[in-house]
């Protein structure tokens, strides 16, 4: 990093107000480019399926993309997956800033834009932050990366997530997701 760059705080980016669309690594500023259709429907079906369980079973949030967290401080990693999850237990209280934790479950949609090194690097900060999966969405190939700290599994839109132990009962068809 060259000297003199300004670092930013989660406190700056919130301070820009909400038309600011950025995410935080390491208080490098990282713009957010609005998402194209296919990824916004993919995106919106995750959030369905995990909303419809959530409600039903009232375990915890379910957060819509832009929904900022603070993973890691100085310098400030701050992270806006396009759906998260935390369970009832963990909710902060209801505010205007950032969450300071890491969901329990974090839903990313690889857009044509994103490159596999983009992505891995989300997703090791995502688990070393302590969310306990991160599904990685692939509109192309229809398929999922489930990642966790014991590894990483691939689904196919023929296979189901059924196993999810951050949401006991959950169960959604691959397809679903990209329907």
């Amino acid at each position: 990093m060259a000297t003199g760059t300004k670092l930013y705080t989660a406190e700056d980016l919130l301070a820009m107000g909400p038309d600011a669309r950025f995410e935080l690594d390491r208080g490098v500023l990282v713009p957010m480019s609005p998402s194209g259709f296919s990824h916004g429907r993919v995106a919106a079906n995750a959030q369905f399926a995990l909303e419809s369980h959530v409600r039903r079973g009232g375990h915890g949030r379910v957060l819509a993309a832009a929904t900022g967290f603070k993973l890691a401080r100085d310098p400030d990693i701050l992270r806006a997956p396009d759906v998260a999850f935390i369970r009832t237990p963990r909710l902060p209280p209801e505010g205007e800033g950032y969450a300071e934790l890491a969901p329990d479950l974090v839903v990313e949609v690889v857009s044509p834009g994103d490159t596999a090194h983009e992505m891995d690097v989300k997703v090791a900060e995502y688990l070393a932050a302590g969310v306990t999966a991160v599904w990685v969405l692939y509109p192309r190939t229809r398929t999922v990366m489930i990642h966790r700290a014991d590894g990483v599994r691939r689904l196919h839109a023929a296979d189901a997530i059924d196993d999810e132990p951050a949401l006991p009962g959950f169960t959604c068809r691959v397809a679903d997701l990209f329907a």
